[in-house]
């Protein structure tokens, strides 16, 4: 059986949760197959190299596989997931001393402004492109824009994985999407 993340739907997830819990391997591993991919893409976005981000992958399922039977909801397997992905990226850039990067703070506080999406222009920008804006990005930025557009999260939920404020979650949003604009625009006329 082989099923991608869009094809969980959440109760099916919930079910494959739950009966990964009791120690159905089958269900871990079809776990596994719909969000390897995009756990990946999203721990490269933290680390900003690739070479390390497997070990980090490898590491973020083991300790899924040992935490897995006391996660008390299989309704926060996702967010709890993500966590634990952004919590051994985050591990892993502290020990290549780049701390600050990732856990720096955008000081300056915005109103508050509806972030729901990236303006349309920009979704029509070739996506080679945006991946490599993105990659210009801090990442801070990188990891509120994966959550939020390609995670297609809430803000409450990117508020959880990152454990930052909503307000924080904004601001990021709001900076990183007017960085991201700016990097494309620089990269289409260089």
């Amino acid at each position: 059986m082989n099923h991608s993340h869009r094809d969980l739907d959440r109760l099916g997830e919930l079910l494959l949760v739950r009966e990964a819990q009791q120690g159905q391997a089958e269900a871990f591993r079809t776990l596994v197959d719909a969000y390897e991919q995009r756990l990946l893409y999203f721990i490269r976005r933290i680390l900003g190299e690739e070479d390390r981000s497997l070990d980090v992958l490898q590491d973020v399922w083991l300790t899924v596989i040992k935490r897995l039977p006391s996660l008390q909801s299989a309704e926060a397997f996702r967010i709890w997931l993500y966590r634990i992905a952004r919590d051994k990226a985050v591990d892993a850039v502290r020990g290549r001393q780049r701390e600050r990067e990732v856990l720096a703070d955008i000081a300056v506080s915005l109103p508050d402004e509806p972030a729901d999406q990236i303006e349309a222009s920009l979704m029509t920008e070739n996506i080679e492109v945006i991946h490599h804006a993105l990659g210009l990005l801090s990442s801070a930025h990188r990891e509120v824009l994966t959550l939020r557009f390609l995670e297609d999260m809430s803000l409450e939920e990117v508020s959880q994985v990152t454990g930052c404020p909503i307000g924080t979650v904004k601001s990021r949003l709001h900076h990183a999407q007017r960085l991201l604009r700016h990097q494309i625009e620089e990269l289409n006329h260089a």
